[in-house]
């Protein structure tokens, strides 16, 4: 008897010259509130997913994860500098979670050509500096070589002998630089300092925090520029072997900095995570989230309220089949689970065709990138989609479910029809 309401079900779905004229469109219209409700909660996920992991990958690919500074340079606004020597790079990464280790400097400067002149802040990287993200941004030319001291202290700066330079593709728009370009930098420090540089590339991020501000050049360059010597650094940047564990590494690095906080000239120490370096970006990215689960929310009550439609129509379109199998001693629950039954098919068939939809107009972006969007607002010059294939399997299901649990109050309709009625009944 348990198998009964299931072979009724396939019996009265697998044999479609048995639909009638009105239950055939409001199968079709459930199987497509469901399909599209779907495709809908696929693509946003797919949205949603594609720009935080995008946005959250260029803040840390130009900021890293976990930075170790000075402890006054938070909330000073100017660089403070902390001594980087083997020992303490090697106590870094040593620290569990800890992928790469990485000096850096900054320091403020002005750009200046014979038209037009520009303030930003030079980036001076090591030659252990981890560049892939980097290499990814770069729009034209080739990223340099960069050096903690200079290759070639015997020959002084000058036209003949530039410092390599890269630029952002919205410094190059606003001085009129392109690759192989000589600029001049002017520092003000105890007096002013003028260098010779070459635009070796220009790169863009999208994200005008970055693309506004920064340049990148040799670590030497920028300490010298602030007037540090041997080990003296902004800080050291860190790189996790996972993002979604940076708040647990971030806690291994105190941990070992607890240890020994203050570095070899006396400077105390401590770390900042990429959340709290840029806490308005990931602001904005966990509002998103909020907007998923709205959409999520009303596509599964649209797929809902198709379905509950559709199931009282077949209903009402099925009194003598009902009528009969009461005269024949089936029990009102026996029917309901028929009818639940036949409800499940029409969904599966409308998720069927809602993944097939959903996932192709995914893989059609990814591959094309049909769909553009404003780099200034957005960050990025087109929509990024991402599937993840876990979290459609948990949409099919919770969709399925919440389905079949809406249907269940309208199914107890049967207990309603009479036997002796529903045979007069057309």
């Amino acid at each position: 008897m348990n198998s009964l309401p299931l072979f009724i079900a396939r019996r009265i779905y697998g044999q479609p010259e048995m639909q009638q004229k009105v239950s055939r469109p409001a199968v079709r219209i459930a199987t497509a509130g469901v399909a599209i409700g779907l495709v809908v909660m696929i693509i946003t996920i797919a949205v949603v997913l594609g720009f935080k992991h995008t946005i959250r990958d260029k803040v840390a690919g130009f900021g890293s994860h976990i930075r170790v500074v000075n402890v006054q340079t938070i909330g000073s606004g100017y660089e403070l500098p902390i001594a980087v020597n083997d020992t303490l790079m090697q106590r870094l990464k040593g620290v569990s979670g800890v992928r790469h280790v990485e000096r850096y400097a900054l320091t403020q400067g002005i750009l200046k050509t014979d038209e037009d002149f520009l303030g930003v802040v030079f980036k001076g990287l090591g030659q252990e500096y981890d560049t892939k993200f980097l290499e990814q941004c770069v729009t034209d030319g080739r990223l340099p070589q960069f050096y903690d001291t200079n290759p070639d202290p015997a020959t002084p700066n000058s036209r003949e002998n530039p410092y390599p330079l890269v630029i952002s593709k919205t410094m190059a728009d606003k001085l009129r630089l392109g690759v192989g370009d000589l600029i001049f930098a002017y520092f003000i420090a105890d007096h002013v300092s003028r260098l010779t540089f070459r635009v070796d590339a220009v790169y863009q991020t999208n994200m005008n925090r970055f693309d506004d501000s920064f340049c990148l050049t040799s670590l030497f360059i920028t300490t010298r520029r602030n007037g540090w010597h041997g080990d003296l650094c902004s800080g050291v940047e860190l790189l996790v072997d996972d993002f979604d564990h940076v708040d647990d590494t971030d806690a291994n690095v105190m941990a070992e900095l607890r240890q020994n906080r203050l570095d070899s000239q006396g400077n105390m120490l401590t770390t900042l995570t990429v959340q709290e370096s840029y806490p308005q970006v990931f602001q904005w990215l966990e509002l998103l989230d909020i907007n998923v689960w709205i959409i999520l929310g009303l596509m599964i009550a649209l797929a809902g309220f198709t379905m509950i439609s559709g199931l009282l129509i077949i209903i009402l379109e099925r009194t003598q089949m009902i009528g009969i199998l009461k005269a024949l001693g089936t029990r009102n629950s026996t029917i309901r689970h028929t009818f639940l039954w036949l409800a499940t098919f029409i969904i599966g068939r409308g998720l069927l065709w809602g993944n097939i939809i959903g996932i192709g107009l995914v893989l059609l972006q990814q591959a094309t990138g049909l769909v553009k969007l404003d780099p200034q607002t957005y960050y990025v010059s087109e929509a990024p989609m991402e599937l993840n294939i876990p979290l459609i399997l948990l949409l099919n299901a919770v969709t399925l479910v919440a389905c079949v649990l809406v249907l269940v109050g309208p199914s107890y309709l049967v207990s309603r029809i009479h036997p002796a009625r529903s045979m007069r009944y057309e």
